[in-house]
């Protein structure tokens, strides 16, 4: 028997630090912000999250999680209303962020499908998007599931996780037998070639109900902690939630989402999709999604004057940029931090970062 469908919650996480866009991505100005997502782009990745969650979540079923340091551009840059940001007084990592807004949700409603979004992601087609998102709400409402996305690959990525597809079940739906965390370039390679394996795009369906369930059986500890929101009275003010919050963070575990409860549940399916995405999470995937290539640099913004300099990725400041002879660099302006990067070794950009906090440089993270 079928349950009555409730609304459908987008559930944008904007709490990470986006270090491997350093120097464009800093603590006061962190990635979700940018401005990234094509050449010349006046939208931010996380405008262009919440106007893809417009097409099946209103302004009052979209929440976004964020940190405290962010919280005011955040707001500013969303347009939601306080009530709809829950400000993290740590970071925990996105199981805890799951848990506080499931518990928030399901105070309201606790049959409401809710869509896990991280804010930073490219999408560019908004309607096989969208199309999918009601396809797993549907699967998440009617089989108590928790679905996952799983994006048809297009390279052997080393740099994303993958999810291994198992037996079709309720058509389109396959049964996950297990995620892979970042393979080696041979790996990547076989699941490419296997047809049997999904990018793990990190966007989940599932209902408010169906995931606290699983989290207190895969996860204690995090159900513990969620104990102050899960007894939250009728009516409580935004002030009560604000310190029912806190106090859930400070008994949090600090663990993703994937390893408290995806990893362990019986209820995991995934729903395979075709269109294009990217993590957007290094220039040098980025570049490739912009069309980086052999003889092809894309200019994301300020003045370049490029002299027999094909596959780059450039980002000005005030000041131009001239390149002659080089390929395959990442070349950031950001004013007070120059950047000039092979694209293929960007992903280690986390240690710059922590090398310059190490001579006490925290006025460029």
């Amino acid at each position: 028997m079928s349950r009555e469908p409730g609304p459908l919650h987008a559930v944008v996480l904007a709490g990470g630090a986006g270090e491997r866009f350093w120097p464009a991505s800093r603590a006061h100005h962190p990635k979700p912000l940018l401005r990234v997502a094509e050449p010349g782009a006046r939208t931010s990745l996380l405008a262009a999250t919440l106007e893809r969650a417009a097409a099946f979540a209103g302004p009052g079923d979209t929440w976004l999680v964020c940190g405290r340091e962010h919280a005011a551009a955040m707001r500013r840059e969303s347009g939601l209303a306080a009530g709809r940001v829950l400000v993290e007084p740590v970071r925990r990592n996105t199981a805890m962020a799951v848990g506080a807004a499931a518990a928030r949700i399901a105070h309201r409603h606790p049959d409401a499908v809710m869509v896990v979004l991280p804010a930073d992601h490219r999408i560019p087609d908004r309607t096989a998007f969208a199309r999918a998102i009601r396809r797993a709400a549907g699967a998440a409402r009617e089989g108590s599931a928790l679905v996952t996305l799983g994006v048809e690959p297009t390279r052997p990525e080393t740099g994303y996780g993958y999810i291994r597809l198992g037996a079709l079940g309720p058509a389109p739906l396959h049964r996950v037998l297990r995620f892979v965390e970042k393979p080696s370039r041979a790996r990547a390679r076989r699941f490419y070639e296997s047809g049997h394996y999904r990018w793990n795009a990190g966007i989940f369906v599932w209902t408010a109900r169906v995931i606290l369930e699983e989290i207190e059986e895969h996860a204690p500890e995090l159900h513990r902690a969620l104990a102050p929101l899960r007894t939250a009275p009728r009516g409580a003010s935004r002030a009560w939630w604000s310190a029912a919050l806190a106090r859930a963070y400070r008994r949090a575990p600090s663990l993703p989402i994937d390893v408290a409860v995806l990893e362990r549940s019986r209820r995991v399916w995934c729903l395979p999709v075709a269109f294009r995405w990217s993590d957007v999470g290094t220039w040098e995937s980025l570049a490739e999604t912009l069309g980086v290539g052999p003889g092809v640099t894309r200019v994301i913004e300020g003045d370049a004057v490029l002299c027999d300099a094909g596959g780059n990725l450039v980002w000005g400041a005030d000041r131009p940029i001239a390149l002659l002879g080089v390929s395959g660099l990442a070349v950031v302006d950001a004013g007070d931090a120059l950047l000039v990067a092979s694209l293929e070794r960007s992903g280690e950009l986390r240690e710059v970062v922590r090398r310059l906090r190490r001579r006490g440089r925290d006025d460029l993270v």
